[in-house]
């Protein structure tokens, strides 16, 4: 049995959805990058494959920026891919698309560079809801079900580390 290029697509995506789900469920910083560079490659290879090439410039953009903000939170580097993000959106132009993956790419980058996984998290759900958007335009559902599933992972994570924690600490003993 022959794959298609649209199945062999939607099965780096499923590899992909494993590693970011996996990602916010670790409360150290760079266990959660680590899983993100291994889940924007195989996502830009699956845009690649379906031919946005806005998506892919900036899904291997992406995995350059997590593993560069795994060594440092230079601000001047974040504006690098910021700039190069841009780049990559201009040159590649497609309509909606290509905003929308940019402006994903931008609040991923200052999500990238935050030096507490908090922050992260928080302008990581504003970067995912952009690219859930994008996915729903660019008709890959299992790219749908990636970011869907990642907001709620996201989520998840934030309420472990950060709500259940406020509400022991402020409740009567």
């Amino acid at each position: 049995m022959e794959l298609s290029v649209f199945s062999i697509s939607q099965l780096l995506v499923g590899v992909a959805i494993g590693f970011d789900l996996l990602s916010f469920q670790f409360k150290e910083r760079r266990r959660i990058i680590a899983c993100l560079v291994v889940s924007c490659l195989l996502v830009a290879i699956h845009f690649a494959l379906l031919g946005y090439w806005t998506a892919t410039g900036l899904g291997l953009l992406a995995a350059l920026r997590f593993a560069t903000s795994l060594l440092t939170t230079s601000k001047g580097l974040m504006a690098v891919f910021i700039g190069a993000a841009l780049v990559v959106a201009v040159v590649t132009f497609h309509g909606i698309l290509s905003i929308l993956s940019c402006l994903g790419s931008i609040f991923g980058t200052i999500s990238s560079f935050c030096r507490t996984d908090k922050r992260l998290r928080q302008l990581m759900l504003i970067a995912t809801s952009l690219w859930l958007a994008h996915n729903c335009l660019a008709g890959s559902p299992t790219a749908i079900l990636m970011e869907g599933l990642f907001i709620c992972s996201n989520l998840v994570g934030y309420y472990r580390f950060y709500c259940r924690r406020a509400a022991k600490l402020s409740s009567p003993p």
